[in-house]
C-alpha cells in the first residue's frame, strides 16, 4: 500500500476484500494504493430510495450494494459496498440518464458550490456490518454552454454521478476542491482505513 491504512492492513491479515462496485475509478484508486480485491458488479435499483434525505440516501446505497453480492461471496471475505452523490442545494444529482440530462446538471452546476457525498459500507457473512459517509466541497468554474457541449461529446459524463469526473476531463470544470480528492473520485480511502477498524474490532481481529 503506498500509504500506512494500517486498519485495512489488520483487515487483510485474516480477509479477502471484495469490491461491490463496477466503477473503474474505485478499482483505480485501490490498485494505485495495492490494496487487493476481487470485484463483483451489483444489481439493485437506485431510484427506491429517492425520497431519504441525502446522506442517509448513500449510506443505504452503499449497504444494499455491499448485501446485493452476499451470496457470491465466501465467510472469508469482508464485501465493500460504495455510492457516490453530487448535492446541489439539497437535490441529489445521480448519473445523468441521457446526453441531455448531463447538460442540465453541468449548467445547474456551473459557477456554483457543491458537495460530494461517498459513503462505504463493510460487511462479512456473520452480518458484521458497518457504514459511514464522507463529505467534500467542490467549487466549479463558470462554464460556457459549449465547453458543456463539447466535454459531453467525449461521453465522459454519462456515467458519473453530477455528470462530471474531476480526474479525467472534466477537471477544468473545477476550481477547487475543500476535502479529499478521493472522496470526489468516488472511494475515501481514509473513510475506508476507519471503517476497517471498527470491522476488525467487532470481527475480533488483531
Amino acid at each position: 500500500m503506498t500509504k500506512s491504512y494500517s486498519n485495512i492492513r489488520r483487515l487483510l491479515s485474516r480477509y479477502k476484500l471484495i469490491l461491490a462496485s463496477g466503477s473503474p475509478r474505485r478499482v483505480a484508486l485501490l490498485k494505485e494504493n495495492k490494496i487487493p480485491f476481487r470485484q463483483l458488479v451489483p444489481d439493485i435499483d437506485e431510484n427506491n430510495h429517492l425520497a431519504d434525505d441525502p446522506i442517509t440516501y448513500a449510506e443505504r446505497l452503499a449497504f444494499l450494494k455491499s448485501e446485493a453480492v452476499l451470496t457470491l461471496t465466501s465467510p472469508d471475505e469482508i464485501i465493500i459496498g460504495c455510492d457516490t452523490i453530487v448535492i446541489l442545494e439539497g437535490e441529489i444529482l445521480g448519473k445523468p440518464n441521457s446526453p441531455e440530462h448531463a447538460f442540465q446538471m453541468l449548467r445547474a452546476l456551473s459557477g456554483k458550490k457543491h458537495t460530494v457525498c461517498s459513503a462505504v459500507s463493510l460487511r462479512n457473512h456473520r452480518h458484521a456490518a458497518v457504514t459511514a459517509s464522507e463529505l467534500t466541497d467542490v467549487f466549479f468554474n463558470k462554464v460556457s454552454e459549449e465547453e458543456i457541449k463539447a466535454y459531453i461529446q467525449t461521453g465522459e459524463p454519462l456515467d458519473k454521478a453530477g455528470a462530471y469526473g474531476i480526474q479525467d476531463a472534466g477537471g477544468f470544470l473545477v476550481d477547487r476542491i475543500e476535502g479529499n480528492i478521493d472522496n470526489v473520485i468516488g472511494l475515501p480511502l481514509t473513510l475506508l482505513n476507519h471503517l476497517a477498524g471498527k470491522i476488525c474490532s467487532i470481527l475480533k481481529v488483531k
